[in-house]
């Protein structure tokens, strides 16, 4: 049989056009990793009632059943609803695909608080293009299974999950800027709609901080997840560096 290479299985939000190309540029140089996507409805990042309903857990399930028809060896949730519905929520999440496809499974709130906890994060600024309510629910998350203060937080007032993809370099970076001021462990990154990672060693090497980005810790753990060295991904800023990752087990 021909030698086939590990396989991410990723759950996109339907509306989603930034994790995709970014996770397979990450991946690109590679020879034994691959990233395989499936997506189900999201068009609506919110806290009303039709929105949150985007994430019931069944068209997830159906979605990673059919990933795991390409034998990946990890489905990872590559979005963000844990960090308002609560991490409780992605932990069942996780166990139900596991449940249904036999697949270990993750997602990228999960992975940030691994990172998080890899890295002795213990205070952060949050930076997404989200509405205020969302960004103190996310806070909360970090403080109730972390501890992790949350020191400045910017946000955007958006939710149409298509229009998180436009916003312009200039504008990440003011956001980024505006945080910056102040010290902390690191900077969370919150949305894989949001194309703040494409320069993320950029940020890191002006502003001082680590970027925790929610695309790029995904793809980091779902690496240790499958025995894999995340070092071996370059240009994408130090959440990959060995030094800065050690494996907490």
């Amino acid at each position: 049989m021909r030698p086939e290479p590990k396989k991410i299985g990723m759950l996109t939000p339907s509306s989603n056009t930034v994790l995709e190309p970014i996770c397979s540029a990450m991946t690109a140089n590679l020879k034994n990793i691959t990233c395989h996507y499936g997506r189900f409805e999201v068009t609506k990042i919110s806290l009303e009632q039709d929105a949150l309903s985007q994430f019931d857990f069944e068209p997830m399930l159906k979605a990673a059943e059919l990933l795991a028809h390409a034998e990946v060896d990890v489905i990872a949730w590559n979005g963000t609803s844990g960090g308002w519905l609560g991490f409780e929520v992605d932990q069942e999440l996780c166990r139900k695909i596991t449940e249904r496809t036999g697949i270990p499974a993750t997602t990228s709130m999960l992975a940030q608080m691994e990172a998080f906890q890899a890295n002795d994060v213990k205070t952060l600024h949050l930076v997404t293009p989200y509405i205020s309510p969302i960004n103190e629910l996310i806070a909360e998350q970090y403080l109730k299974h972390g501890g992790i203060r949350t020191i400045q937080q910017k946000g955007l007032g958006q939710t149409v999950n298509r229009s998180f993809s436009q916003v312009t370099d200039e504008r990440i970076e003011e956001m980024i800027k505006d945080v910056a001021v102040d010290q902390a462990d690191g900077i969370s990154i919150v949305c894989t709609n949001f194309p703040a990672v494409t320069k993320a060693d950029y940020y890191e090497e002006k502003y001082g901080f680590i970027l925790y980005d929610t695309i790029t810790v995904l793809l980091w753990q779902c690496m240790r997840m499958m025995g894999e060295d995340p070092s071996s991904i370059n240009g994408w800023g130090k959440i990959f560096d060995v030094k800065q990752t050690v494996l907490n087990d």
